[in-house]
């Protein structure tokens, strides 16, 4: 059977002016992804990740235990997008094409570089904040790919607390 795509519509609400046509279908690294049927310049805005705010203790208790979420942390008191938008697609890779940029608490995916009709739009998560119990590997297949969607300052301070777990 041919895998499941969805148009996605243009947004509206973000101010983009002349936002690429963009498609969710199956993914090689998780489920669905994001891909754009336009030609997408470097440092051009492609899409916001939009969503309900909501606190970091009301996500931890609404989310807990479930292995797949679209939360995305932001702003100064760790608040988080509950993602609902075309931007919660896009999936982790550590050779990605995309990039974050938060602007008065709103959250921006924009290129890295100029991408080519077909591409999956990715970026790298860069998570943070978690349990020791919680693994985030990843599945980008990059040749430089690191193994996790942790953060580098993350896999340090998971360092840290299970030495001092050990200790």
């Amino acid at each position: 059977m041919p895998p499941r795509t969805q148009a996605v519509p243009r947004p509206r609400k973000t101010g983009l002016r002349n936002p690429p046509r963009l498609l969710i279908r199956s993914s090689d690294i998780h489920a669905a992804g994001c891909y754009t049927l336009d030609p997408i310049r470097r440092n051009s805005i492609i899409a916001e990740y939009d969503g309900p705010r909501i606190p970091k203790k009301v996500a931890d208790e609404r989310y807990g235990g479930r292995p797949v979420t679209y939360l995305f942390g932001f702003g100064e008191d760790g608040d988080v997008i509950d993602g609902f938008s075309t931007a919660m697609f896009l999936n982790h890779s550590c050779d990605a094409n995309c990039e974050t940029e938060e602007r008065d608490e709103r959250i921006f995916i924009r290129a890295l570089r100029d991408i080519q009709p077909g591409e999956e739009l990715v970026y790298d998560y860069h998570l943070y904040d978690s349990d020791l119990s919680e693994e985030a590997p990843c599945h980008c297949g990059a040749p430089q790919c690191r193994g996790t969607m942790y953060s580098e300052a993350e896999l340090v301070r998971r360092a840290k607390l299970l030495k001092r777990k050990k200790a």
